[in-house]
C-alpha cells in the first residue's frame, strides 16, 4: 500500500543522488516524471513539461495554434516554442490563459507569431498587481522560501524539485525577462468562444487562484484545466496565500469531471489520457480533497484544535498509490489545519493560542522551566534523529530566546535539515533548507523582508496605486500628533496620503495642503530608491508647495529609505 507520511520516522527511505542531493526516495522519484519533454496528446495538442514550473501547452485548429500559458518569462516560451517547432509549423494565432501566474512570457510569441488575440479572465491583471504592491516583501520571500529560489542545485542540500515542476524557473533561462501582454478578450463566467477555428467551453474553476478556468475542446475531447495536479492539492501554500475552500475545488473537479474527457491537459505535469483511466484517477483525486474537508469538520465538531487535527486526519493508504496523490507537493497535516481556519479563524479552542506571550519571552521562560539551556540542548541533541518533531520545538525555544546564540542558531538548522531529507514534500523540504541556509548565515533573507519596488513595477502602477502603496509602510510610533494631508501631482494627474491618527490614508488628493510636485519618472525614481526625496527636492526635480518642515515629519515616518530621516 501507499505511503501518506508527511514525515518519515527514520532515515530507511533517503537516498543521495549522483549530485549528492539528499531527499526521501519517492521525491527524487518525482523528477522522473517531471522531466522535460513535449508530450503528444491525441492528435493536435502537445503539452511542454518539464520547462519550468507549469507547462505551455500548443492546441491546433483549422485556422492556427493556440498557445495556453505563456511561463514565467520570455525566456521559458521562446524555448517551449523552439521545441513545438521540431513537430509542427503551424502559425501560433492566438493565446489563452488559464489563470495569473503563468503569463510572463507572451512576448516571445507575438515577437515572432501573428498572434490576433489573447484571452484571460478579467481578474488576472488585478491579481497580477496584488502580488507586487501592498503585499510584495511577503509574497516573494514565501515563493523564495516555497519554490528553492535561493537554494543550490547541487549537494545536500541541492534541488530535487518543487513538487510541481523541476525548478520554479530553469537555470539556462536567465535573466527571466518580463513579458506579460495583458488579454485583448477577457471572460468572467461560463461562456462559449470560437478560437483558430475551434469551439471552446470556459468554465470558472477557482484552484489555488480565483481566476483559474477550465478550457473544454469538445471536437478534441480535451480539458485543459488547473485543478488536478501532479500532487495532492494545495489546499495550503507554506508561501502565504488566500484560504483555498476545498468546496469550490471540488466543484471544478466535478465538472471536469462529468466532461468524460479522452485526454486532461493540467497546467503541472504530465497529461492524462483515456476515459477509464480519468474517471478512476480524477475521481480518487477529488475524493481525496472531500476526505481533507469533511474529516477536518467531523473533528472540528468534536472539539479538535489545530495542531490535534494534524494528527487525527491522516490520508488512508489508497491516496498513497498514486502519484496524482502522493505529499510531493504541500502535506495533508497543513492543509487541514488550513481548512479549520478558514472556516472559523486563528483561534481553535487552544487556551495557550488565546492571550500567548511575546516569542522570546515564551522561550526565554520555557528554556527556563526544561532546566535552562544547556539542558534544553541536550534534550534537542537527543531527540533530533528520533524524534524529530520534538526537537524542531525545542531547537526553536533555544532559536527564538531573546540572546539566543549562532550554536542556537545552528542547532535549529540541524533539525531543519533532518525534517528537509525524510518529508516527500518539496514545499516542506524546500522552506526548511531555506530556512537553514539563512539561520547558518550561508544566504541572506534580510533583503526579503522589505519592500524592493523596481522600475519595471512602479511604471505598471497608476498614480493611485503608486502613492497608495506607502500606507503599510508607516511607522506609527513616529507619527505622533502628526495631521498632514500631503498630494503628489504629476502629469498623470494627483493622488494624496492623509498622514493622521498613526496612519497614512490614501486619498484624491483633494483639498491636501501639501503638495509635491514633479514628474512621475521622478516619483518611480524616489519609490525604486534610485534617489530620495530629500535629493529630489534639492534638485528642484520636486517642488513643494506648502510647509516643508510638515511634509517631512509625516514622511519620515515612513520604513523606505528614500524618506527615512
Amino acid at each position: 500500500m501507499g505511503h501518506t507520511d508527511s514525515l518519515r520516522p527514520d532515515d530507511h527511505l533517503v537516498i543521495t543522488d549522483d549530485e549528492g542531493r539528499v531527499a526521501d526516495r519517492s521525491l527524487h522519484s518525482h523528477s522522473e516524471r517531471l522531466q522535460r519533454r513535449l508530450h503528444h496528446v491525441g492528435t493536435d495538442i502537445w503539452t511542454m513539461v518539464g520547462n519550468g514550473l507549469s507547462n505551455q501547452t500548443f492546441v491546433r485548429g483549422p485556422k492556427g495554434v493556440i498557445a495556453i500559458d505563456t511561463g514565467e518569462s520570455t525566456e521559458e516560451m521562446a524555448s517551449a516554442l523552439a521545441e513545438f517547432r521540431t513537430v509542427c509549423s503551424d502559425p501560433i494565432t492566438a493565446v489563452i490563459y488559464t489563470h495569473f501566474h503563468y503569463v510572463a512570457g507572451t512576448a516571445a510569441l507575438t515577437a515572432t507569431e501573428p498572434i490576433t488575440e489573447i484571452w484571460g479572465h478579467s481578474r488576472i491583471a488585478l491579481n497580477r498587481s496584488r502580488s507586487t504592491t501592498e503585499i510584495g516583501p511577503a509574497y516573494a520571500r514565501g515563493l523564495v522560501e516555497q519554490f528553492a529560489i535561493r537554494m543550490p542545485l547541487t549537494g545536500a542540500d541541492g534541488v530535487v524539485n518543487v513538487g510541481l515542476g523541476l525548478a520554479y524557473r530553469m537555470p539556462e533561462h536567465a535573466p527571466f525577462t518580463e513579458g506579460h501582454i495583458p488579454a485583448t478578450h477577457t471572460f468572467d463566467g461560463p461562456t462559449r468562444i470560437h478560437v483558430a477555428g475551434l469551439t471552446i467551453d470556459v468554465t470558472p474553476a477557482p484552484s489555488d487562484a480565483d481566476d483559474s478556468v477550465t478550457l473544454w475542446f469538445p471536437e478534441l475531447g480535451t480539458a485543459v484545466h488547473n485543478l488536478m495536479w501532479p500532487a495532492l492539492f494545495n489546499v495550503f501554500a507554506i508561501r502565504g496565500e488566500e484560504y483555498r475552500d476545498p468546496r469550490v475545488l471540488l466543484s471544478g473537479l466535478d465538472h471536469l469531471r462529468g466532461l468524460d474527457a479522452d485526454h486532461l491537459v493540467a497546467t503541472h505535469g504530465p497529461p492524462v489520457s483515456g476515459r477509464d483511466e480519468i474517471r478512476v484517477r480524477l475521481g480518487r483525486y477529488r475524493d481525496a480533497i472531500q476526505f481533507l474537508w469533511d474529516q477536518t469538520v467531523r473533528w472540528t465538531n468534536r472539539g479538535a484544535t489545530s495542531a490535534e487535527l494534524a494528527h487525527l486526519i491522516r490520508l488512508p493508504a489508497i491516496y498513497g498509490d498514486d502519484w496524482l496523490t502522493e505529499q510531493h507537493y504541500g502535506i495533508a497535516e497543513h492543509h487541514v489545519r488550513q481548512i479549520r481556519s478558514g472556516l472559523f479563524g486563528f483561534f481553535d479552542g487552544d487556551e495557550t493560542v488565546l492571550l500567548p506571550l511575546a516569542p522570546a519571552e515564551h522561550a526565554d521562560r520555557m528554556v527556563e522551566a526544561l532546566g535552562g539551556i544547556e539542558r534544553a540542548a541536550r534534550l534537542c541533541d537527543e531527540a533530533t534523529e528520533d524524534e524529530p518533531r520534538w526537537a524542531l520545538q525545542l531547537a526553536g525555544l533555544l532559536a527564538h530566546r531573546t540572546e539566543a546564540s549562532v550554536d542556537d542558531r545552528r542547532r535549529l538548522a540541524g533539525v531543519l535539515r533532518v525534517v528537509a531529507r525524510r518529508t516527500p514534500s518539496a514545499n516542506l523540504r524546500n522552506w526548511c533548507l531555506t530556512r537553514a541556509l539563512d539561520l547558518e548565515g550561508a544566504i541572506d533573507m534580510a533583503r526579503h523582508r522589505t519592500h524592493r519596488i523596481t522600475r519595471s513595477q512602479a511604471e505598471t502602477w497608476d498614480l493611485h496605486t503608486a502613492v497608495a502603496i506607502l500606507r503599510v509602510m508607516v511607522d506609527p510610533d513616529r507619527l505622533a500628533g502628526t495631521d498632514a494631508h500631503i498630494a503628489v501631482v504629476t502629469e498623470e494627474g494627483c493622488a494624496g496620503l492623509h498622514f493622521r491618527n498613526h496612519i497614512a490614508c490614501p486619498t484624491d488628493g483633494e483639498g491636501a495642503a501639501h503638495l509635491l510636485r514633479c514628474d512621475r519618472r521622478t516619483w518611480n525614481a524616489i519609490l525604486t530608491g534610485e534617489t530620495t526625496l530629500d535629493e529630489a527636492i534639492g534638485h528642484r526635480s520636486v517642488r513643494v508647495e506648502g510647509d516643508l518642515d510638515a511634509v517631512l515629519r509625516a514622511t519620515g515616518a515612513l520604513d523606505h529609505p528614500a524618506f527615512s530621516r
